[in-house]
């Protein structure tokens, strides 16, 4: 039997955890090993016992231990006195964090539970905002303060509009149903840009493909089971990925890049002024013809509504690890705030100057699925880290829209 192939979800989660067991060895060797005066060092995600997190933790360290500064750049966008925060723990799978400037609150989305919840800055606290979200995954506010959100369930992007309506934007693509919208940005000229991946097609996320679709070759799969509305109204069967723009004007979808020209795309974003085009490159989704993406984030130069010279921006290498990037944003100096999987240690989020440096790093007990930027100030890092949501104080501000 061949080899189990890892998952984009459990390389988020840091290797199903083995590769945590391992790191978690070695720093007891480490220790056992150390003399006296290097044990005095704060403690981190990699200690043992490993950092406590949440209201009853202990005063934290300053500087925080976890905020590590690879070029001396990264001190200029990191807050000294600011700690990682446990901020809140009580989803299945956050992604897709979006803030409203009107509304004063983070959006997140809970894939598996299907739920929408809202993080309410003044008080910390969280409820749920839509009770059934059709899996939603990727969300973003546009210039009117309307919320865009990706559904995994429905395989369409939706905008929920002034008047509580909702209208569909995009669920077909040539004929063809789209496979499950992950992420989604508003660019400065009003372009959705949003990315159809099959990561979604599967039972916990969405829904399969009808039998004999891609994401559903062996016709095993229940599709219909607890779908009355999917099975009625959603796409059945998955297509090739593509990254997409909606027309502000006109509502077209068109296909900026296709699978071949960038396979498993994910995450995506855009420079402070518009001009380039960041997309992460992931492991194959449930279903799809060929290897997969290359786990890299790659760049674009925009001309038109059109994407031209792309190129590798980064390749997610850290001490001689794969990384996994799944989400990220860009900062208003043009600097790229990535969330990864990988070994304990090393995952959580990487940050990217510009020319396409790593320039410093979050280190987290897990992966990063998604994270954004928000706050009246928009300089606080919400990061979704699998079932919990961390928060950091930066010396930097979100670009763009969400």
């Amino acid at each position: 039997m061949p080899p189990a192939r890892l998952s984009r979800r459990g390389l988020i989660l840091g290797g199903a955890m083995g590769m945590a067991g391992a790191a978690m060895a070695r720093v007891r060797m480490a220790a056992a090993d150390a003399p006296a005066s290097l044990l005095a060092h704060p403690p981190s995600v990699v200690t043992d016992p490993p950092r406590q997190w949440g209201p009853q933790a202990p005063p934290p360290y300053l500087p925080d231990p976890d905020i590590i500064a690879i070029d001396p750049s990264f001190s200029n966008l990191a807050y000294g006195n600011a700690n990682i925060r446990l901020a809140w723990r009580g989803g299945d799978w956050l992604e897709g964090p979006a803030w409203s400037t009107q509304g004063r609150f983070l959006l997140l989305s809970d894939t598996i539970r299907a739920q929408q919840y809202r993080y309410l800055w003044e008080t910390g606290t969280v409820s749920v905002f839509r009770d059934q979200s059709y899996n939603s995954n990727g969300n973003t506010f546009d210039a009117e303060g309307r919320l865009i959100s990706c559904e995994h369930g429905m395989r369409r992007v939706v905008r929920w509009e002034h008047d509580g309506s909702c209208r569909v934007l995009a669920d077909r693509y040539q004929g063809a149903p789209l496979n499950s919208p992950n992420d989604v940005v508003v660019h400065p000229d009003g372009g959705i840009w949003f990315t159809d991946p099959g990561y979604g097609d599967t039972i916990v996320e969405g829904h399969p493909d009808a039998p004999g679709g891609r994401a559903n070759r062996m016709g095993r799969e229940l599709w219909t089971k607890d779908g009355e509305i999917v099975a009625r109204f959603a796409g059945h069967a998955r297509q090739d990925d593509h990254v997409f723009r909606i027309d502000p004007r006109t509502g077209d979808v068109r296909a900026v890049l296709t699978q071949q020209q960038l396979a498993s795309p994910n995450g995506l974003c855009f420079s402070p002024d518009g001009t380039i085009l960041y997309v992460i490159s992931s492991g194959a989704g449930p279903g799809q013809n060929g290897p997969g993406g290359d786990q890299r984030i790659h760049a674009y130069d925009l001309m038109d509504g059109t994407a031209r010279n792309g190129r590798v921006f980064a390749d997610m290498m850290l001490d001689g690890h794969q990384l996994g990037p799944d989400g990220m944003r860009a900062d208003i100096f043009g600097n790229l705030w990535c969330g990864a999987g990988g070994p304990l240690g090393l995952c959580g989020v990487v940050v990217y100057n510009p020319a396409g440096h790593m320039i410093g790093r979050l280190r987290l007990p897990r992966g990063v699925s998604n994270l954004t930027f928000g706050g009246p100030k928009r300089d606080t890092l919400f990061m979704c880290a699998a079932d919990a949501l961390f928060t950091l104080v930066v010396n930097t501000q979100g670009a763009g829209l969400s």
